[in-house]
């Protein structure tokens, strides 16, 4: 046994003699070992080479292959020059959030030259999800995919593909984005948009000096794939399609869709996407993938480019000639194919995958979504609008990072870093979604390290409102630590009479990232049965760099099994 496990083997056997329970993985399930080794590499796009913090030197980084139930321990070895944390997005990590990774969440950062064994505990999730870092803007580069295979004697619910293919959608920088983020940090302004958007790392041969690089995928004529589609992109929500074929889409975040047959999707950032691809193509061909730019803000500036990967058929010899593109692929402003899309969204509630939607509610929630502004300090030149710094907030409450995780200072019980008064409702209320009305005196916002504490097992309802602060647009808000049924959607202002009545409870989508519509709402449910400190946040990086996020802190519960599991170790220290 390696010296990197042994501190594993000690954990867990702390973790049994403490609570009584086993924490192996379900019978039938298997542990597996990944290394992670943070470093730099040179990687070229778009005709410059750049240095890059990458896993293993991969840009994406080394998938991530299990099945439903397994353990998956992941040591990482900070060889990189700033500090690290990897999330394993959309895995609930049940009673263990000390491995779920938000720097200043529920860790201490990596520091260079240290390393953490992450134990990422697989329970109910099946599909596709994906690890990122969760540290400044790192998860630019430092992304993959993670892939949950059906338990050893059950199946896909639908015909076995017959190949399986990531497909991460991100975005490229020529600039260093650390810098762009101490820039942004110190004048409080916007960040400087992507100079490519990226499928598998690669902008495709529309751009410059990409066409060696271009990602393509070997078809054959009457196959079945399965595309895994992941946005790990910082800023856009994207609009994706294969040119001559429709996609059926079969699952999101981890779960299993009720199939239907799309000519593209919509994703938003933290969103995955199972789609098979028929190549039922009997000319064969070459057909670009292709990715564009959703933004529901026409008042920021946005990367609204395409990238490409090519679908080639291969039966009798590599096709040749240029790709055919997807002509129906929707403009970057269209809201309405985008909304359409996410409105087809439903679970699959077969016998094996049932649905099992909270019907009474314990704990309402109306949270509104802002961008912001903070005051400018005294003999400083600020970027943001007014001359102001540019904030966000969720409730008008902008999220102001501790200088020690709030999950050690939860679990044992240290005052000082974080309030428990995060509100209910907003503070003030007024007609949320009037774009032609947005007064300066609405742009303010306060800082504080508020968190929701929930009791143990209450039903959770949290409305997600946007606004017209700034400008109305998408978010995608994601919650570590539960994956929840996504009851109820519409524009406007919610209607707390009116609106509950148009929820479906008999088959919504079982996700953890939610796209909030622009100048609307979102209704989510779930089931507080997972004690410990949970992130809540929107994907777009720039809205967690300026605040727009909260805690919630679920309480133990009374069984053994219910409570919380005892830290490693290792755990990093601030």
């Amino acid at each position: 046994m390696g010296m990197a496990k042994i501190p594993v083997v000690l954990w867990l056997l702390g973790a049994v003699l403490a609570l009584g329970v086993s924490v192996s993985p379900a019978q039938g399930a298997k542990t597996r070992y990944h290394d992670f080794f943070i470093k730099e590499s040179n990687h070229t796009r778009l005709c410059k080479e750049r240095t890059v913090l990458t896993v293993n030197g991969q840009f994406p980084g080394p998938a991530i292959y299990a099945r439903k139930g397994d353990l998956v321990i992941v040591n990482v070895y900070n060889q990189g020059d700033k500090n690290i944390t990897i999330h394993w997005h959309g895995v609930d990590q049940p009673r263990n959030p000390w491995s779920d990774g938000p720097e200043y969440i529920t860790q201490c950062p990596i520091l260079p030259g240290g390393n953490f064994t992450y134990r990422v505990i697989l329970s109910e999730e099946e599909g596709t999800l994906w690890w990122h870092a969760h540290s400044d803007f790192d998860r630019t580069t430092v992304h993959g995919a993670i892939v949950i295979h059906p338990k050893l004697g059950t199946t896909f619910p639908f015909k076995k593909p017959h190949k399986e293919i990531p497909v991460i959608l991100g975005e490229w920088w020529n600039a260093d984005v650390n810098h762009l983020l101490e820039e942004a940090q110190r004048t409080g302004g916007e960040i400087n948009i992507s100079d490519a958007n990226t499928i598998n790392g690669q902008p495709g041969d529309l751009f410059p000096c990409s066409k060696a690089g271009t990602y393509k995928i070997p078809v054959q004529h009457g196959k079945t794939y399965l595309l895994r589609i992941i946005n790990a992109g910082l800023s856009n929500d994207l609009f994706f399609g294969v040119a001559g074929h429709n996609l059926t889409v079969v699952g999101t975040d981890g779960h299993y869709t009720k199939p239907f047959a799309v000519k593209h999707i919509m994703i938003a950032p933290g969103q995955t996407m199972d789609a098979l691809l028929q190549a039922n193509r009997a000319d064969g061909g070459r057909y670009y993938m292709a990715a564009r730019t959703f933004a529901s803000n026409p008042n920021i500036e946005v990367n609204n480019s395409t990238a490409t990967a090519i679908v080639e058929y291969m039966d009798d010899a590599p096709a040749r000639g240029r790709p055919e593109f997807p002509a129906n692929l929707p403009g970057v402003n269209d809201i309405d194919s985008a909304t359409a899309y996410t409105a087809q969204l439903r679970s699959l509630g077969s016998k094996d995958h049932p649905v099992n939607v909270p019907r009474k509610v314990d704990e309402r929630m109306l949270v509104t979504i802002a961008v912001n502004v903070l005051p400018c300090a005294p003999n400083e030149t600020c970027g943001g609008p007014g001359g102001n710094r540019l904030a966000a907030s969720l409730n008008n409450v902008s999220f102001a990072s501790p200088a020690v995780d709030i999950l050690g200072a939860y679990y044992r019980s240290v005052r000082g870093v974080f309030d428990t008064d995060f509100p209910n409702k907003p503070p003030f209320f007024f007609n949320f979604t009037d774009v032609d009305n947005d007064p300066v005196e609405r742009w303010a916002t306060k800082r504080g390290t508020k968190v929701k504490v929930v009791e143990y097992g209450a039903v959770v309802e949290v409305v997600f409102q946007d606004t017209s602060i700034l400008g109305a647009e998408n978010h995608p808000m994601h919650l570590h630590g539960f994956t929840f049924y996504v009851v109820g959607r519409g524009f406007g202002n919610f209607d707390e009479q009116k609106d509950p009545a148009t929820y479906n409870l008999v088959d919504p989508p079982h996700q953890n990232t939610v796209s909030v519509p622009k100048a609307g709402w979102a209704a989510i449910r779930f089931r507080a049965t997972n004690p410990g400190v949970w992130f809540m946040h929107c994907h777009f990086d720039r809205h967690v760099l300026w605040g727009m996020n909260t805690v919630f802190i679920v309480k133990d519960g009374k069984a053994p099994e219910a409570k919380m599991l005892p830290p490693p170790p290792n755990m990093p220290t601030c």
